[in-house]
C-alpha cells in the first residue's frame, strides 16, 4: 500500500503512536482507523461498479488502472504488440546470424580435418622432419 514506507519508518510511527495516544487507548484508535479505511474501500468499489453499469457492457473489462499512462501504454501497446517490435527486435538481434556464421566455420574446420589425406590438398602444419627453407638462388645481374 505504502512503497516507501520501510520498517524504521513503521517503528517511528508506532512509538509516536503509543506516545500520543496511550497504550489504553491505541486498540480503539486502530479499531475505528481500520473501520473508516473499509467504509471508505466499499465507497471506492461501490463507485467503480456504478461507473462501469453506467459505460454500458462494451466496457464490461474496464480497469481504472489502465487510465495511468504508463500501464496504458504496456497494456495497449507493448504487450499487444500490434505494431510488429517483436520482428523488429529480432531483426536487429545478431545472435542467430553469428550462430550461423560459427556452425558454416565448425563445419568447414570439420572437412579440412576430413580431407587432409587427399592428393593435391596443401595442409598447413608445420612438417617436423623438413629441412631449412630453400632460398631462391640470387642473380646479381637480374638487378
Amino acid at each position: 500500500m505504502f512503497p516507501d514506507v520501510g520498517p524504521m519508518e513503521l517503528i517511528t510511527l508506532a512509538i509516536l503512536a503509543v506516545l500520543l495516544f496511550g497504550l489504553d487507548k491505541l486498540p480503539e484508535i486502530i479499531q475505528n482507523v481500520a473501520e473508516f479505511l473499509r467504509k471508505v474501500r466499499a465507497i471506492s468499489d461501490s463507485a467503480k461498479e456504478e461507473i462501469r453499469s453506467e459505460l454500458g457492457p462494451e466496457f464490461c473489462d474496464f480497469e481504472f488502472e489502465d487510465l495511468h499512462a504508463k500501464t496504458f501504454v504496456r497494456k495497449h501497446v507493448l504487450d499487444g504488440d500490434t505494431l510488429g517490435l517483436d520482428k523488429i527486435r529480432s531483426a536487429m538481434d545478431p545472435r542467430a546470424e553469428l550462430a550461423q556464421v560459427a556452425d558454416a566455420v565448425r563445419e568447414a574446420a570439420d572437412e579440412t580435418a576430413q580431407d587432409t589425406a587427399v592428393p593435391g590438398h596443401v595442409s598447413l602444419a608445420k612438417d617436423g622432419q623438413a629441412g631449412p627453407p630453400a632460398h631462391a638462388a640470387f642473380d646479381a645481374d637480374a638487378t
